[in-house]
């Protein structure tokens, strides 16, 4: 009988053997980080794993790939085996606002992949120039309302979060503001701080510098609660806006078909790391909140992620590939 016969007739014969769970892993793994290094997503991959490989007894090597949109780092990720070794860090931007927005996307967001877990998620928060006679969400609605097409906002690009969050806002609010895309957060807050935008939806992580120095005002954040370094700064929920609890969120994906038990022993894992309060201290450094899920729980938030993004897309007929 070849090797693998034998040590799957083992637990029928009553004899002791490793099942594929408790072989897993046997040697270090390799985490696709979908951005270059340097950035909050990378520090957030590098951050997880380096406790994460402690717990799974072998190292992660993280593997940096850019480009697309975060498209190519999916492709190698969806063409890997599917065996537990080669995982991604799929975030808002692969699989929630990239699939809503873009027709002719290189990959399945949903088929392609297999939801490991989720890492966690930041706020967006919506900020003002501080010459804005505003301080509250309804007198900033109000003001716009007072004044259609003069006021505009910043994002990091078409497409973005920081795009269609404010899209999402204007949706809900009635209201109108003139897009302008920038490339990148950095040149937004530039013209922000500058006036020649008046308002942003920025990472929280983005915004808090400019926000404890002055130089913006906080009016209200995204997610279902108040974050904890804004402690005095409304939800978007709070203000009136239900529904409105859309964040900057990171989590871990790995091919389409994963082995359950594989699956089971990487979620597991992922969610002790999560539980430690040092490592929820580390992350605060990019104002990301640990929000562990089971497979089944990530999958279906995916799922929700891209269809709230997609239902504005097309509302607002925002199509990268068009």
């Amino acid at each position: 009988m070849q090797r693998r016969q034998i040590l799957a007739a083992l637990p029928a014969l009553g004899l002791p053997g490793l099942s594929s769970a408790e072989a897993f892993p046997s040697r270090p793994l390799r985490y696709i980080v979908p951005v270059a290094a340097g950035g909050g997503s990378d520090l957030v991959g590098r951050t997880v794993t380096e406790r994460w490989g402690k717990a799974l007894g072998q190292a992660f090597v993280v593997d940096n790939i850019g480009g697309g949109g975060g498209a190519i780092a999916c492709q190698a990720t969806a063409k890997a085996p599917a065996d537990g070794y080669t995982l991604m860090q799929g975030y808002v931007a692969t699989h929630g606002t990239s699939p809503a927005t873009r027709s002719k996307l290189p990959y399945d967001p949903i088929k392609d992949f297999t939801p490991v877990g989720m890492i966690g998620g930041t706020p967006n928060v919506l900020v003002v120039n501080p010459a804005l006679p505003v301080t509250t969400v309804a007198e900033f609605v109000a003001y716009l309302r007072k004044n259609p097409a003069r006021i505009s906002y910043g994002s990091a690009g078409q497409g973005s979060l920081t795009h269609l969050t404010m899209e999402l806002f204007k949706q809900a609010t009635g209201s109108f503001m003139v897009h302008l895309p920038y490339r990148g957060i950095a040149p937004a807050f530039n013209d922000l701080l500058g006036g020649q935008t008046q308002a942003m939806f920025p990472g929280l992580a983005a915004g808090l510098p400019f926000i404890r120095s002055g130089r913006v005002r906080a009016l209200a954040v995204t997610g279902r609660a108040r974050h904890p370094v804004l402690k005095d700064v409304p939800t978007l929920i709070e203000s009136g806006y239900k529904g409105f609890d859309a964040i900057q969120w990171y989590g871990v994906v790995g091919p389409a078909g994963l082995p359950a038990p594989v699956l089971k022993t990487l979620n597991d894992t992922l969610d002790a790391v999560l539980a430690a309060p040092e490592l929820r201290e580390r992350l605060s450094a990019e104002a990301v909140e640990p929000m562990p899920m089971s497979p089944e729980a990530f999958g279906a938030y995916i799922k929700a992620d891209i269809a709230r993004w997609t239902a504005i897309a097309r509302e607002r007929k925002i199509d990268l590939d068009a």
